[in-house]
């Protein structure tokens, strides 16, 4: 017997009755569209795989055109938001030589270890604990829209059908009039869509590894001096850099090193291995002392993630019928920019926006309009997705001073972070609405 789900009324017969949407994934992605969904009216069942609502990683960012988003998906995911997130009091975000210091004194001096620095109020994220920001936006869930323990290996989406047909790991079914797969970079919906020998099933090894570590506030004060800890800045050098800010109120301290990784990862199954302090010390012993320093707040055995993305093999289409991939399922990218996450939730505004209209329809007219919708929406969030993917990698090398047109320069380094980012800051959310609903429209009339 299948799962029904519990919100919303359940008339299929009545033409004002709402879409029923199956969402696989309850990360955050997943939560911020499904409240997106049901703030227009829609009926939502999240399907989770583990058995509860949590998040990898530590601390998240989102930028302006994010929070934009959030607010015109469901204005109380921006409240959520607000009251956790750790805000950039400074006027300036500073990118600084973490390398050539030999002095901690040294260090600190804008003079002799200011690479540059860009204004606030353009990157202007705010960032927060990704269990915090989930677990309060979860609460704003219609009760019963959470199914855990629930990993989907099927689904069935025929012409003739009127529903999509999910099939779980522990044998139960369910029905839904569409499907989304926000289950992340090793996304199963995205193997199933495309098929997993398609080159696009899997993703790729950037070859950087990431080691990230909550530190005590005090520790980071004594490594990196007070200005420093009190505010988002990152620390460059070859092959490596380290980003910092304050969260939790100023109480701790977020560090984050990426290391470049020549070799291949081990176990690509999974983005996660065991590893210690001494391989991050091994890597920066050549660094300046404060570096140094910082490396030791971590814990001494820990966990290393392998950056993956879909760079190398992006996906070629986000939708097929009636489901479709959103977010990292869809086009997952490294952290350098600090987007991806942002990236996803203008994914949902999208669908949110689109589906609305679908749910405007008769519901007789539905099945054939799905599909025009979840295309539309695959054709317009394709350029600027894939886009940020790379853009993302290359990033990561230009913050190492590996990327062959800016080299260790650092103006050339501000002029190339600044024209990237600006793709990132100046976006018009109305223009990306309103050419999907053009785009829908059009395909609809086909």
């Amino acid at each position: 017997m299948g799962d029904m789900p519990q919100n919303g009324p359940t008339n299929g017969a009545d033409a004002r009755a709402p879409l029923d949407v199956a969402i696989v994934g309850g990360g955050l992605i997943g939560v911020i569209t499904a409240l997106g969904l049901v703030h227009r009216g829609m009926r939502v069942t999240i399907y989770e795989r583990g058995t509860k609502f949590q998040e990898l990683g530590a601390a998240v960012g989102f930028p302006r055109v994010a929070r934009e988003c959030m607010k015109r998906l469901e204005p109380r995911i921006l409240e959520t938001l607000g009251r956790v997130t750790q805000r950039n009091l400074h006027e300036q975000v500073r990118y600084w030589d973490g390398f050539h210091p030999q002095t901690k004194q040294a260090a600190e001096s804008e003079e002799s270890s200011l690479l540059f620095e860009v204004p606030e109020r353009d990157l202007a994220f705010w960032a927060c604990l990704r269990s915090h920001l989930l677990l309060g936006m979860a609460e704003l869930l219609p009760e019963g829209t959470a199914r855990f323990g629930k990993r989907l290996v099927d689904y069935t989406d025929g012409e003739a059908a009127s529903k999509v047909i999910l099939r779980f790991g522990d044998g139960s079914t369910a029905e839904h009039d569409l499907l989304i797969g926000c289950d992340g970079i090793h996304s199963a919906t995205r193997k199933l869509l495309l098929g997993p020998d398609h080159p696009a099933a899997n993703p790729s090894y950037t070859h950087k590894k990431v080691f990230r570590g909550l530190a005590p506030f005090d520790g980071v004060v004594a490594a990196l001096g007070n200005e420093k800890a009190h505010d988002y800045l990152s620390h460059l050098g070859p092959d490596a850099h380290m980003l910092s800010f304050p969260i939790n109120n100023g109480t701790m301290g977020n560090i984050f090193f990426a290391i470049h990784d020549p070799g291949e990862w081990k176990d690509p199954s999974s983005m996660t291995a065991l590893s210690t302090r001494d391989e991050v010390s091994a890597a920066l012993e050549s660094w300046g002392p404060h570096i140094r320093e910082a490396v030791l707040l971590l814990p001494e055995t820990l966990t290393m993630y392998g950056v993956f993305d879909m760079v190398d093999n992006p996906a070629p289409t986000y939708a097929s019928g009636r489901v479709c991939i959103a977010g990292d399922a869809a086009h997952a990218s490294s952290p350098f920019h600090g987007a991806g996450v942002g990236m996803g939730v203008e994914d949902a505004l999208v669908l949110s926006e689109l589906l609305g209209d679908v749910q405007s329809l008769p519901v007789a007219a539905r099945p054939r309009s799905i599909p025009a919708a979840f295309q539309a929406y695959s054709a317009v969030r394709m350029e600027r997705t894939r886009w940020l993917m790379q853009s993302s990698r290359d990033m990561g090398d230009i913050l190492e001073w590996r990327y062959p047109a800016t080299g260790r320069d650092s103006a050339k380094i501000k002029t190339e972070f600044e024209k990237r980012a600006r793709k990132i800051w100046d976006f018009d959310v109305d223009g990306m609405v309103t050419d999907s609903k053009r785009e829908y429209n059009g395909r609809r009339r086909e």
